[in-house]
């Protein structure tokens, strides 16, 4: 089972202030976060006690919220409320509020609503403790039972569920310096305040207010369940004079990959794949859609795909094949996917891709997310909205609307030219289902950096419908990475999006 260490901390203004003079709303945090900008930055202290912050993983997973408290369990609404007790590697609170008809009401934390069933001595636990995080529920897969729909717990991060799918990548407000040299700055959604849903209401909204060394930042979600369900986010970040931020990662988004089809080894392992993701997708401002099967490299490697507003990328888990996987409790292949929409026009940029080595499937070592071409600077608020969309293929969400890549596989042939690296790409999908027999189909493979192209073909695979495209290169000895791309075109233009992949001596 993975553990995620989440940090969070408490806002030190209570909620019932902001909005004395007028009606709680987003511009209310904004006005909070560029005060907060204005100054320099404050660490919040940790309020939990030693006792629970002592807490094994075990004796800490006892501690569970009990359904009956659910905040809105009683007043016949789509949504309820659920919080995460402090303790264990969860140092530090935030303080979450109500806010009905534009006032605001803090939550209090109330021991009461906790299910203690740990044996050790937890010492006296602060009344005004405060919450490590918080869940919004709804009937998602039955009418009558309330499934967690979201849940932001640690850091900036949180999951979001499609129908019939199970927790996998996160998101996260924000990422600075991630995959750099530098060390990584993690900013903390400190305080949150929810909308109280109308009775019927499709949506549910959250606003939270971000903090770090470097920048304050407001933001506004607006939840929709369903089959895909859609985060609507809305940001403005303000960032600190003599801040120095390096790499600002807007949308970012977090998942695991510790080995598929194309690692060629698994670690020892029964399960054929262990991954919460296989692959990044991007669909670029002019209108070609890229496909980066992921690794886990031997060490840190970024890539970036320069672009100008671009009209999506996320983490995907395309193989929804049980029998690649066969693990009854993680569920990969219900793992959702993550698109991230632009909303407007975001300019010039890149795409940043971070990979990093994992010796296991416990650690999130792979991240994605936008860095725009200029450095944000004090005084001029970054102002962004997108929707991230979580779901399955085939059931809502965005896909690629060519044929697409569902497997990699590398390999070397031990009977002729052994010094040769081959690689055959699976594609399926949009065209190709329909493709006639007769049709001649080509793969178009473009090979750079240390090795050369020595042979390349293209075939039907009629156990899938799909095509096949198997090349072979011949590195040059250099040690040099290779950059490989390829897609799949007949005479009347391309067929499928385009493969790409970085591929290490």
């Amino acid at each position: 089972m993975k553990i995620f260490v989440f940090i969070f901390s408490a806002a030190l203004v209570a909620g019932s202030a902001l909005g004395a003079a007028e009606p709680f709303s987003f511009a209310t945090v904004k006005a909070r976060a560029a005060s907060l900008a204005a100054a320099p930055y404050q660490e919040r202290v940790s309020r939990v006690p030693a006792s629970l912050q002592a807490l094994n993983y075990d004796d800490f997973r006892r501690i569970g919220y009990r359904r009956e408290r659910s905040v809105w369990a009683d007043a016949g609404l789509p949504f309820q409320l659920q919080f995460a007790h402090p303790g264990f590697l969860l140092k530090k609170t935030i303080q979450v509020s109500e806010v009905s008809g534009g006032v605001v009401t803090p939550i209090p934390f109330d021991r009461s609503a906790f299910d203690y069933q740990s044996d050790r001595d937890l010492g006296a636990i602060p009344a005004d403790l405060g919450f490590a995080g918080l869940r919004v529920l709804h009937p998602l897969n039955s009418p009558d039972h309330f499934d967690e729909l979201i849940v932001f717990q640690g850091a900036s991060y949180f999951r979001a569920l499609g129908r019939s799918l199970h927790y996998g990548l996160s998101a996260r407000g924000l990422a600075l310096n991630s995959g750099e040299p530098t060390p990584e700055e993690f900013p903390i959604f400190e305080e949150f305040w929810i909308e109280r849903p109308l009775p019927g209401s499709g949506n549910v909204i959250l606003y939270a207010l971000l903090d770090s060394v470097s920048v304050a930042g407001a933001y506004q979600f607006t939840v929709t369940p369903g089959d895909a369900t859609v985060v609507e986010v809305k940001s403005s970040l303000h960032f600190r004079a003599g801040a120095r931020p390096g790499v600002v990662g807007i949308a970012p988004l977090t998942s695991m990959f510790w080995y598929g089809e194309n690692s060629g080894t698994t670690h020892g392992d029964f399960r054929p794949e262990v991954h919460d993701s296989d692959g990044l997708a991007i669909a670029r401002g002019n209108g070609e859609w890229l496909w980066r099967p992921l690794v886990n490299p031997r060490a840190i490697r970024s890539s970036a795909f320069i672009d100008e507003n671009p009209r999506g990328f996320g983490l995907m888990q395309r193989d929804r094949s049980f029998a690649a996987y066969q693990d009854l409790e993680a569920y990969y292949h219900l793992r959702p996917s993550a698109w991230i929409e632009p909303i407007g026009e975001w300019g010039r940029g890149s795409v940043r891709l971070v990979e990093l080595p994992t010796p296991n499937e416990t650690e999130d070592n792979i991240g994605v997310f936008w860095v725009p071409e200029k450095t944000p600077t004090a005084g001029q608020p970054l102002e962004l909205a997108y929707r991230i969309h979580w779901f399955q293929e085939g059931k809502g969400g965005v896909q690629a609307p060519a044929g697409r890549a569902v497997a990699t596989r590398i390999g070397r042939s031990q009977t002729h030219d052994t010094d040769w690296v081959r690689f055959t790409v699976e594609f399926e999908g949009g065209p190709l289902a329909t493709l006639g027999e007769r049709v001649e189909v080509e793969a178009d493979v473009t090979v750079s950096g240390g090795a050369v192209l020595k042979h390349h073909t293209a075939m039907r695979n009629r156990f899938t419908g799909g095509q096949r495209a198997a090349f072979a290169i011949l590195p040059d000895g250099s040690g040099r990475p290779v950059e490989l791309r390829c897609y799949l075109r007949s005479a009347e233009g391309a067929l499928t999006e385009t493969w790409t992949y970085l591929w290490t001596p």
